[in-house]
């Protein structure tokens, strides 16, 4: 059921890690080199290091895809017992205001604004692998929460008037995204 979910939103990936190795010990640095693959297929790879193992493959994963955001909450949780148990990461981030993917939300009758948040769930038997999926879970929610916005916003200024030039690329991450007719090209 964990891998179930797992993979249940893995539709609308634009990211995906393809590769993850993880230093760590008393005595070192923690440092992980983390390979993902970007939305236009080509993949990168970036080392890093944190206070842990799981600080150094989300600061990794954020040099990446270029993104800006806050860890708000870290759960992991055992599916099953034993030495080969799967673990359960689950993972809540807000984007940070003012960066690239600022995502603030205005509610419509009382005007209050509200940080959007973003929730992603990953599932290993490697603690630190489960970790990574559902960080970029979240991410990638958040990356194609935004593209979809900032193409609502085109289509409306479109309605509204506007010369109806072509959408502009947005940058998802480092990688220059355009959409064609909906789709992501």
């Amino acid at each position: 059921e964990a891998l179930v979910l797992d993979q249940a939103g893995n539709i609308n990936d634009l990211w995906d890690v393809t590769g993850l190795q993880v230093a760590t010990g008393m005595s070192g640095i923690p440092t992980a080199t983390v390979t993902m693959m970007g939305p236009d297929g080509v993949q990168r790879y970036v080392a890093s290091t944190g206070t842990g193992p799981v600080d150094a493959v989300y600061k990794a994963i954020d040099q990446i895809m270029g993104v800006s955001v806050e860890l708000e909450d870290y759960s992991m949780q055992s599916v099953n017992e034993g030495i080969e148990a799967l673990a359960t990461t689950r993972v809540v981030i807000i984007p940070k205001v003012g960066g690239p993917n600022d995502s603030q939300s205005t509610h419509a009758q009382s005007g209050i604004t509200n940080d959007r948040k973003f929730t992603g769930l990953g599932s290993d038997t490697d603690i630190v692998v489960a970790s990574a999926r559902a960080y970029v879970s979240a991410l990638n929610k958040l990356l194609t929460f935004t593209l979809r916005r900032k193409q609502q916003q085109t289509e409306e200024g479109e309605d509204g008037g506007d010369d109806g030039e072509d959408l502009e690329p947005q940058l998802v991450g480092r990688t220059p995204v355009g959409v064609c007719d909906g789709e992501i090209c």
